[in-house]
């Protein structure tokens, strides 16, 4: 039997510009609604299904693989709104960008302070 992730759930502060920030930054098509949530899907048919929390949010970690064009469309935005980002997942490298595996990755946090992250090459690749 094959196992797939279908989905996850994300807590936020505020469930709507989380999915916004998200679909923005990541150039995604808008997220609807499914009960309580705002559903950001991804291309590999999995989503990220964000819903309304408390302000005492644990920070979680979301990794995505995206292609070099992705990679630099997805880094042009960040940079144009003036995020921070960095190359290693402790925020020690900060507006540097990561080669681990022959592909390039950074770092950047959500309003909700979840640590994202793009690659261009899996871990291990």
């Amino acid at each position: 039997m094959s196992v797939y992730l279908n989905h996850t759930i994300m807590p936020a502060r505020d469930r709507d510009a989380t999915a916004a920030f998200l679909v923005e930054i990541l150039g995604l098509e808008p997220a609807p609604e499914y009960g309580p949530f705002r559903v950001v899907s991804l291309g590999n048919d999995v989503s990220i299904d964000i819903v309304q929390a408390g302000d005492d949010l644990p920070s979680l970690h979301y990794a995505f693989l995206v292609g070099e064009e992705e990679f630099d469309q997805i880094w042009g935005r960040i940079k144009e709104r003036g995020l921070t980002y960095w190359a290693d997942p402790f925020h020690r490298r900060e507006g540097q960008i990561n080669t681990n595996d022959g592909g390039r990755g950074l770092y950047w946090s959500d309003p909700n302070g979840h640590n994202l992250e793009i690659i261009t090459v899996p871990y291990g690749g």
